[in-house]
């Protein structure tokens, strides 16, 4: 299995390394534009497992919008989610 660091490597030379994070409106968002989960796509999904602590666990999704724009979402995975309140999880689980 590869690291995170190495699928963001990857990502890089092919220029899709475009981070989407959530806004405060619930939807994916990239330099300031907002996809609705109608506009996305997650064409691959990437789980990393901590070999000794589970704390180091997290889930990279891969992201196609409707206007061609490839990216990357990465979140710590189960209890251990960076996003607790925020909606990001229903708007993952929707697409």
């Amino acid at each position: 299995m590869d690291t995170i660091s190495t699928v963001l490597n990857k990502l890089k030379q092919k220029n899709q390394d475009n981070e989407f994070i959530i806004d405060e409106s619930r939807q994916l968002s990239l330099n300031g534009k907002s996809y609705s989960q109608h506009d996305i796509k997650i064409i691959k999904t990437y789980r990393f497992e901590g070999n000794s602590d589970p704390a180091d666990s997290a889930i990279l999704y891969v992201i196609l919008t409707h206007d061609g724009v490839i990216g990357y979402s990465l979140d710590a995975y189960g209890v251990y989610t960076n996003h607790r309140n925020d909606g990001y999880a229903d708007l993952i689980q929707q697409i």
